[in-house]
């Protein structure tokens, strides 16, 4: 055999020299999280993992590791045929599951008996994580960020989206978390990833840049709707320089119709999502922003949530949480347009 093991630090570092990292867990552990770039190859599936924990508590364990091993051995038979017989001899797979290594183990030691060079993690999954976070505070440190600032509606998105199709490094947060960071932020038919799979996005985006250019990030909160920005990142966020971006409320509203189309498509779900901002705006306005919006005048609703509930809480918000945010450089882009944000993109990037 010529199985390696190598050590969860280790595979923080190696990924990119593996043909292909593969999770051996089941799909809902996967889904959880997993290692960046990772494919799923369940040993168990989720309803068989269940059929032998039962089992194993209600039977014997005997029993059930006759049946796991019946289980395991018709899944890795299935993988081989459907992702391995056209694989060269020099593919090299980087394996992992939970913590104990059998389930990755068993993989791994059909695919050595073809003769392929595998390596296992490990600890798995388990001590994958706990260097992920450890590993965490330091590699936010090593980048130096610039912080696009401004209210709600003015184009930070667009704008990082912009700097990003310009070739800048961009960590867009929002993205990530599959959130735009609000009351009203959540993406309609789009779940957000767990805790763990928010950090490890984080984690493999700023493993990926150089620390010598400049990361772009928007002026985001501690929380990207239910998921947390690593405390590391947010400390150097916060110490970081201040680009605020200015646009005349108009144009404010207009980007949020645009990129909160779903509401003015679904009115009832704009109203049901209001109810949220019933305890900080009371009962009575909350009800009448409802009305309006059901008469088809969204746009003065959503005026007034800028000028009442957003502008405000988001001005004290950088005053006490950003250092540099009172000598933050203003930008101002003609308009709230893609051509603008691509304009304002260049510019800046040709000063740099």
């Amino acid at each position: 055999m010529s199985l390696q093991r190598i050590s969860a630090e280790q595979a923080l570092n190696q990924l990119a020299d593996f043909s292909a990292v593969i999770d051996a867990r089941s799909e809902g552990e996967y889904a959880e999280d997993h290692l960046p770039g990772a494919v799923n190859w369940p040993s168990l599936h989720d309803d068989e993992r269940k059929i032998v924990g039962t089992q194993y508590k209600q039977i014997s364990q005997f029993e059930a590791k006759k049946l796991g091993a019946a289980l395991v051995a018709k899944n890795i038979s299935e993988h081989i045929q459907r992702d391995v017989l056209d694989k060269p001899k020099e593919w090299q797979p980087l394996l992992y599951c939970w913590r104990g290594g059998k389930r990755s183990g068993s993989l791994a030691l059909v695919l050595d008996q073809i003769g392929f060079r595998v390596t296992l993690v490990d600890g798995g999954y388990k001590a994958f994580r706990a260097a992920l976070v450890a590993d965490l505070p330091q590699l936010a440190s090593r980048h130096h960020y610039r912080v696009v600032c401004g209210p709600t509606g003015s184009g930070k998105t667009r704008l990082l989206q912009a700097l990003r199709a310009q070739g800048a490094q961009v960590l867009d947060l929002e993205a990530l978390a599959h959130h735009r960071s609000s009351v009203l932020g959540m993406i309609p038919g789009v779940a957000q990833p767990s805790q763990k799979a928010f950090d490890s996005r984080i984690w493999a985006a700023l493993r990926s840049f150089d620390p010598l250019l400049p990361v772009y990030i928007e002026s985001e909160s501690k929380k990207v709707g239910n998921v947390a920005v690593p405390e590391g990142l947010i400390t150097a966020m916060r110490a970081s320089p201040c680009l605020r971006m200015d646009l005349p409320e108009g144009e404010r509203v207009a980007l949020l119709l645009e990129d909160y189309d779903f509401f003015v498509k679904d009115i009832e779900f704009f109203c049901e999502r209001l109810i949220a901002l019933t305890e900080a705006r009371g009962k009575a306005t909350v009800q009448d922003w409802q009305a309006r919006a059901r008469s088809g005048d969204v746009a003065s609703v959503v005026l007034e949530l800028l000028i009442k509930h957003y502008d405000p809480g988001y001005l004290q918000s950088m005053q006490r949480n950003f250092t540099q945010y009172e000598s933050a450089r203003a930008l101002a882009p003609r308009d709230h347009g893609v051509p603008a944000m691509t304009e304002l993109a260049k510019s800046l990037l040709a000063e740099a």
